[in-house]
């Protein structure tokens, strides 16, 4: 499978409120869905000179010029490290074939896949900061889709969300209440993630994790889900006065 296609089935499963073409750019309105949603990325050869109409279209958008790097645009990472813009958040996309995490179903009580969420999911979310802009992005989401919903010693203690594009199933949204963490609660959500997509018929799960957040790429690790692919955005930071 090519990394296109993860970037593909993320754009699809986590999409912008609105896409446009400028030129060689595709600008995204996030309504302030994230990072994801609301940077540009390149779709054909762009020079320096392209780079002010990106940035033009993101701040008519109401958007701070934010651009999305994927694998083998080396020239286009270049030219906006010219352009002062400083490297952030670089991401891993992690996968796995669904069978692989879709081995032992998470205990009885401890995992659903309910959707719509419920509204102690939406405070759940709300606790990790995912608020009504991301709820939004789970809503206009098209095809399969179902959040997640953990459990722990009679609590609720996590929620996420999950969606397919061509037989990719992709989790987003994964957070797990301080108060429940080390509990095995984000490992029963992953699997009941994968045996909802087994059911819908998806082939791969898939996961898009910070480099920084080690604890993450430990439990994706530990459900035997493998780095496939990485990207990173550029943003340029204020000037100090």
């Amino acid at each position: 499978m090519t990394t296109d296609a993860f970037f593909d089935a993320a754009e699809a499963t986590w999409p912008a409120a609105r896409t446009q073409t400028i030129g060689p750019w595709t600008i995204r309105d996030g309504q302030g869905g994230g990072k994801r949603v609301s940077a540009a990325t390149a779709s054909g050869p762009v020079t320096a000179a392209d780079i002010p109409v990106a940035e033009a279209a993101m701040r008519q958008l109401g958007q701070p010029p934010l651009f999305m790097i994927r694998e083998g645009e080396g020239l286009l990472d270049d030219l906006l490290a010219d352009a002062g813009y400083t490297v952030i958040d670089p991401v891993i996309i992690y996968a796995a074939p669904v069978a692989t995490v879709a081995t032992t179903p998470p205990p009885p009580v401890s995992a659903f896949t309910p959707w719509p969420p419920l509204k102690i999911m939406e405070e759940l979310w709300a606790e990790g900061g995912i608020g009504p802009a991301r709820l939004a992005v789970m809503a206009r989401v098209k095809g399969p889709k179902t959040a997640l919903f953990g459990r722990s010693l009679d609590h609720s203690a996590g929620v996420g969300f999950a969606a397919i594009h061509e037989k990719i199933a992709f989790c987003h949204a994964l957070e797990v209440a301080k108060r429940a963490r080390r509990q095995g609660t984000a490992v029963n959500m992953m699997r009941a993630a994968a045996f909802w997509a087994q059911d819908k018929g998806a082939e791969t799960l898939a996961v898009l994790v910070t480099q920084a957040n080690t604890g993450a790429r430990a439990l994706y690790a530990s459900l035997n889900m493998q780095s496939v692919g990485h990207y990173h955005y550029r943003i340029k930071q204020p000037k100090e006065a």
